[in-house]
């Protein structure tokens, strides 16, 4: 009943729990419960999802990407802007149990939890095609507030590696709030490295009607027709994921808010990014070949109402029913499970989710400026989800 279509996979060993080395070496019984999650307790399994991804990235002489209509500008070419739809798959192990960290005084030792992953996501523009863009491992992990330094809440953080040669270390706070989510524009258009407020830099490939400008896929004209790719799409990327929510009833979400430069004031700070040499090129600070800057991500852990109509049937017969889309294309849950009875009519049924939605904007540097690469997705459990007996009350 759910997708048999390969997904990307994690796990640790069985008997693998995170855990303190005791000086007497004895076992504790019974076990010290391990560290809260707070909100990655609902990272479990597996998610897949249907999203967009822009990035511009660069281009040279030396090998330049053909084209279908060459570029009416003058030489050198120096950038393309690519534009994914995407299809994701996010894999969550087990969560790792109690991981020491060691303090100095007077901050004692704290314990984290946290959660492995695995993002595989490819590219399925071309009708029938899939390509391998992305595949990310990482690790999410909760932190207790701290007196040293003050930071007198719970956060978390990611830390990932990106086979391009770049690794992240993203802290930041969560809330939660009832209804859905505030999801705010984003917006795409390069800056001059450096200017603040940002001086823009926009390009004709943000134009979705120009058809030869330096743009994968050059051509949008059938993409807007069908609704797949718009100019609100490039103007705000988000649009997505707003499109993707606007008839779901969505009744609680937990907004996680995390980035590799934390903005001021403190006391929250820490997180970076590293880069490979190839990426800080000849001189980092002013001829880098793609120089990964930041990264900011906001992902939104929502709960959904949905009601699902179950077809007639008879008593421990099996069924399986999906949500409804907001917008074609979109992946969505299959609700399961067997008949407590007869069903001479198909009967309405109140069912709840979880649904993971994420927004995030890396910048990069080269020739001069900064690219803005924004990647959003929504996710759902690729597992059928089964529909308790609370449900037929």
């Amino acid at each position: 009943m759910s997708d048999a279509k390969p997904r990307a996979s994690i796990k640790l060993p069985s008997d693998f729990l995170f855990g303190e080395v005791r000086p007497d070496h004895k076992v504790v019984s019974p076990p010290v419960p391990p560290p809260p999650l707070g909100p990655l307790a609902a990272f479990v399994g597996d998610w897949v999802g249907n999203g967009f991804n822009t990035i511009f990235r660069p281009d040279n002489s030396v090998t330049p990407t053909p084209l279908p209509v060459p570029v009416p500008v003058p030489p050198p070419r120096d950038n393309i802007l690519e534009l994914n739809l995407t299809s994701e798959s996010l894999s969550f192990s087990p969560s790792l149990g109690s991981v020491p960290n060691r303090g100095t005084t007077p901050q004692g030792d704290i314990f984290l939890n946290g959660v492995p992953y695995l993002q595989t996501v490819s590219d399925i523009t071309t009708h029938g095609e899939s390509v391998g863009i992305h595949v990310e491992p990482g690790i999410w992990i909760h932190v207790p507030a701290t007196a040293v330094p003050p930071i007198g809440q719970e956060t978390v953080a990611r830390m990932a590696s990106i086979p391009h040669g770049t690794t992240i270390e993203a802290q930041g706070i969560f809330v939660t709030n009832p209804g859905p989510p505030t999801i705010k524009p984003v917006d795409i258009t390069p800056f001059a490295t450096g200017s603040n407020p940002p001086n823009l830099v926009p390009f004709p490939s943000q134009i979705a009607a120009t058809p030869n400008s330096a743009r994968l896929p050059q051509d949008l004209t059938s993409f807007m027709a069908a609704g797949t790719i718009t100019q609100a799409m490039l103007t705000d990327p988000n649009t997505v994921l707003r499109n993707h929510i606007s008839k779901q009833t969505i009744t609680s979400t937990t907004s996680i808010v995390i980035s590799t430069a934390p903005p001021p004031p403190p006391p929250l700070f820490g997180g970076g990014v590293d880069n490979i040499a190839f990426l800080m090129g000849q001189a980092a600070a002013t001829a880098p070949n793609a120089q990964t800057l930041q990264m900011t991500a906001i992902f939104w852990i929502e709960t959904v109402e949905e009601v699902i109509l179950v077809p007639p049937g008879t008593t421990g017969q099996p069924f399986a029913v999906k949500a409804k889309p907001s917008v074609p294309g979109q992946r969505v849950p299959t609700f399961s499970g067997t008949l407590p009875f007869d069903l001479d009519v198909p009967r309405k049924l109140t069912v709840t989710f979880t649904q993971i939605q994420y927004t995030q904007t890396v910048l990069l540097n080269f020739n001069t400026l900064t690219w803005p690469h924004v990647s959003v997705n929504t996710l759902v459990p690729a597992d059928d989800i089964i529909v308790p007996p609370s449900a037929w009350k």
